[in-house]
This record gives C-alpha cells, structure tokens and sequence, in this order.
C-alpha cells in the first residue's frame, strides 16, 4: 500500500474532523465548505482505491488476505458520504458531529489498512 497516502488521508480526515467539531462547538449545522472538505477528502480515499487495486492487479497481495483488505478500502470510499448524508438531514450541531465521528473513523481505518497491508511491507 502507498503508505504517504495513507497518512495523508488519516491526516486530511482528522483535519475535517476538527473543523467540522469546531462547528459544533460554536452549534453550527455542515456548510457548503464542509462538503467541499469531505469531498476531497473522499477524492482522496478513491484515490487510495485505485492504488490498492492497481497493486493488486500487479500481484502484491495483503497480509491479512485480498478480501478483508478490499472490504476495508469500500468502507473507507462509502464512509464520508453516508455521513455526509446524514448530516443534510440534521441541520443542526449534530450534523456536524456526525461528520466529525465519520471522520475520526476513516483515520482509524486508514490505521487498520496499514496493519491489513502488513505494515506497508506488501506483505
């Protein structure tokens, strides 16, 4: 796995977690600027799908198994949009905690990658 990548969405993610949270603090709904956060930031997990499968494709395999590996990097692709959705339903502070919470778990997943991956060894 790429593993700059990897911290890089981990970092971009807790990022977004943080302003989203500082909206919350200050009781604030997700605005326009925080869907352009979470769409980078989603950009940023297609990205790290493509690279996972074009290794795949080239015979690197991850240490825990193909499976586990491509059913995390779906869940890190669906993550911030499905929160990104709920929080258009809740216009209020507690929209934005959603996302914060999406966020936090999409930098706990790229940690789980990482280990899935074997470390950024390939294996």
């Amino acid at each position: 796995m790429l593993t700059p990548l990897t911290v890089t969405l981990a970092v971009a993610a807790l990022v977004l977690a943080a302003w989203c949270g500082w909206a919350a603090y200050r009781d604030q709904p997700t605005k326009d600027w925080h869907f352009i956060g979470m769409a980078v930031v989603t950009v940023l997990a297609l990205a790290q799908l493509v690279v996972g499968i074009v290794q795949a494709a080239r015979g690197q395999t991850a240490a825990e198994g193909s499976l586990i590996f491509f059913s995390y990097l779906v869940g890190v692709v669906a993550c911030l949009p499905v929160v990104g959705l709920i929080s258009l339903t809740e216009r209020t502070k507690w929209g934005s905690l959603t996302v914060v919470a999406g966020a936090v778990v999409l930098a706990v997943l790229q940690v789980r990658l990482h280990d899935i991956w074997g470390g950024g060894t390939g294996g």
